[in-house]
């Protein structure tokens, strides 16, 4: 796996676990009863973006581990996944 491959890798599997882990505890400024005015009711209540993409960073980083221990090992191949038989011949 080449530098730009590991990047994109992490890059594209930081931001799943980022769009996973944004809706989790999420109190609405209409659940918590204090709608600021000029807002939507749905709008976040508090600001925790920046603990959220600690959270995402921390568990990205487990995961890419993971993606690209089993990439580099052979364990799965781009052979292994080629369903239509391109790969072959």
């Amino acid at each position: 796996m080449s530098i730009t491959s590991a990047m994109v890798l992490y890059a594209v599997t930081w931001f799943m676990v980022f769009f996973i882990v944004l809706p989790l505890r999420f109190v609405s400024q209409g659940d918590a009863g204090d709608v600021v005015p000029g807002t939507p009711k749905s709008a976040p209540a508090t600001e925790i973006v920046g603990r959220k993409a600690k959270l995402t960073t921390l568990i990205a980083t487990l995961v890419w581990a993971v993606l690209a221990g089993i990439i580099l090992s052979g364990v799965i191949s781009i052979r292994d996944i080629d369903l239509r038989g391109v790969m072959t011949g």
